[in-house]
């Protein structure tokens, strides 16, 4: 019974899985890729992880406790996922540390601009982020939509209650509206 519980992940380990886990299944629903035009690439898809990654952090963000444990443990779940999409990619064991280490500054550099942004809002900036960054491959991105689904998704997850959210018990925005 014990050692059971020694074994045992935490209760914001598991919850900060469960929201991943969350994030990835939104972040991979077809529309991004066949409505809003996001290159459906290694790189298109890590923005979309990082984007939802991004929008539970700032929900979570400023509330103490367990909710603090919850986003770290996120954060974390998100590390662990790339780490093992490296690795399944064939990425070898030397070069994934330094891998890493880039993909980790691209998050910070990321997180820190969502975060600026959503705290002002400013929506052009929005807008110039998501074009750098979503649509950094794409001739004529058309952000107006993802800015769009941003801001309804800020909303979303601000009106759900925190309870809610780190039981993951989302309710993301329709993505095409």
């Amino acid at each position: 019974m014990v050692l059971q519980r020694l074994f045992q992940p935490s209760a914001h380990r598991v919850a900060g899985q469960a929201l991943y886990e969350a994030a990835t299944r939104q972040a991979r629903q077809p529309a991004f890729y066949a409505d809003l035009a996001v290159p459906d690439t290694v790189e298109g898809r890590f923005e979309l992880y990082t984007l939802h990654v991004v929008l539970l952090i700032h929900r979570l963000k400023g509330i103490e406790g367990e909710a603090a444990k919850v986003s770290q443990s996120l954060f974390d779940a998100y590390l662990q996922a790339l780490d093992d999409a490296l690795r399944e990619m064939g990425v070898g064991d030397l070069a994934v540390a330094k891998k890493m280490r880039k993909l980790g500054e691209a998050f910070y550099g990321r997180a820190k601009g969502y975060q600026t942004i959503l705290a002002s809002p400013d929506m052009e900036g929005l807008a110039a982020l998501i074009e750098r960054t979503v649509y950094a491959d794409v001739e004529q991105p058309s952000t107006d939509r993802v800015v769009g689904y941003v801001q309804r998704s800020v909303a979303a997850l601000a009106r759900t209650p925190v309870d809610d959210v780190l039981a993951a018990q989302l309710n993301w925005p329709e993505i095409a509206g």
